[in-house]
C-alpha cells in the first residue's frame, strides 16, 4: 500500500516505522507543510491508498474533509474532534469513501473496553465508578478520548454523569483505570501502555483493513476483524 502520513510526532513517526516494516510505502507531510490542509489536493493524493492522520484537534477536520473531497480513504488517530463526526459521516456517505477513527488503536485497549462493558452490572449493585487517566505532558486534550469512551459505556447504564480525573505528567504513554467502589470492596480495572507501538500497529492494520471499503468505522467495532 501507499500511505500518506499526516503528522510526524512521536506516534506518527512510530506509525511510519511500523508501516514500512509491514512492507508499505510511506510518505509524510508535517503540519508546517500542510497549513489549512492546503497540500491535500487531488493531485497530491492520486495513487495514495490511505491517508493516516496523527496531527492535532485544531487541524484534523480540515485534513479529513480535504481527503474526502479527493476521494481518499483515511485513518484518524487524532482525538478532540468528535463533535464534528456527524458532518464527517455525511461527507463520507456523499463521496463514498472509507474512514476508520479511534481514540486508541491498541488492541489491548479495545479488549479493555469489553472488560468495562462486562463490569456494567456492578452499577446496579451500589458500586460507584470513577475513571482516572494519565498521559504525557504534551497531550493536547483532556480528558482523553479513550476515557470518554469508558465514560459513555458506563453512563448508558448509570444514567448519571461519571467523573473523569485527568493527569498530564512527564512522558507517561497512557494509563486508564476504572475504579468501582462499594461499601464492601473495591474493584480495579486498569490498562497501562508500555509503549506507543501497540497503538501504531493497530492503526496500520486498520489502514490495511480499510482498503476497498466505504463508510465510517469506529475501530472498537472492527478490531476483531483485522
Amino acid at each position: 500500500m501507499k500511505i500518506l502520513l499526516l503528522g510526524m510526532g512521536k506516534t506518527g513517526s512510530l506509525v511510519a516505522e511500523v508501516a514500512r516494516s509491514r512492507g508499505h510505502e510511506v510518505a509524510a507531510l508535517r503540519s508546517a507543510e500542510n497549513r489549512h490542509a492546503a497540500a491535500l489536493s487531488p493531485k497530491r493524493l492520486e495513487g495514495i491508498d490511505a491517508v493516516m492522520d496523527f496531527t492535532t484537534p485544531q487541524c484534523v477536520v480540515e485534513n479529513i474533509l480535504a481527503c474526502l473531497s479527493a476521494g481518499s480513504n483515511i485513518v484518524v488517530g487524532t482525538t478532540g474532534w468528535y463533535a464534528e463526526l456527524p458532518t464527517v459521516r455525511r461527507e463520507v456517505e456523499r463521496v463514498q469513501t472509507g474512514l476508520v477513527f479511534s481514540s486508541n488503536f491498541s488492541l489491548g485497549v479495545n479488549l479493555f473496553f469489553d472488560l468495562v462493558k462486562a463490569s456494567v452490572p456492578a452499577l446496579k449493585h451500589r458500586y460507584f465508578p470513577h475513571i482516572y487517566e494519565r498521559h504525557h505532558a504534551h497531550k493536547k486534550d483532556a480528558p482523553s478520548g479513550t476515557a470518554a469512551i469508558i465514560q459513555r459505556l458506563l453512563e448508558q447504564t448509570a444514567g448519571d454523569e461519571i467523573e473523569i480525573t485527568s493527569f498530564r505528567e512527564g512522558e507517561v504513554v497512557g494509563m486508564h483505570e476504572l475504579v468501582l467502589d462499594s461499601a464492601d470492596d473495591t474493584i480495579y480495572l486498569c490498562h497501562d501502555a508500555k509503549s506507543r507501538r501497540g497503538f501504531a500497529e493497530g492503526a496500520v492494520r486498520a489502514a490495511e483493513w480499510l482498503k476497498g471499503k466505504k463508510g465510517v468505522y469506529d475501530f472498537k467495532d472492527i478490531w476483531r476483524e483485522i
